[in-house]
């Protein structure tokens, strides 16, 4: 952080896409929370898994087939997704998609 005790950060400039599966980086890393940027190229994704944290899901650009627990989600930008801790979850990129993943520690 800087002397002022804010970051900014346009998303969309953060992460490249990649020509094929998937990137991320941490943006944000406290004793309270973990900010993680994904970026996913059409067809990429993550299997199900679950996360030891509660956590929140935003998808910033592209399209996206999401699964909350048994439920199936479209996943366009604006869409946002909160899930308790060891939620089962997954996601396949429609076409290129930049998302935001925050777990509450």
């Amino acid at each position: 952080m800087n002397e002022s005790q804010y970051l900014v950060k346009q998303l969309t400039d953060e992460l490249a896409i990649p020509e094929s599966g998937k990137q991320s980086i941490v943006l944000n890393d406290t004793p309270k929370t973990k900010v993680i940027l994904f970026s996913f190229a059409a067809g990429a994704g993550l299997a199900e898994h679950v996360a030891p944290f509660d956590a929140t899901i935003q998808i910033i650009s592209g399209m996206a087939t999401l699964t909350v627990g048994n439920e199936s989600v479209e996943g366009n930008p604006g869409t946002w997704i909160q899930m308790v801790a060891k939620t089962p979850h997954s996601i396949k990129a429609e076409s290129p998609v930049v998302m935001l993943l925050t777990l509450v520690k």
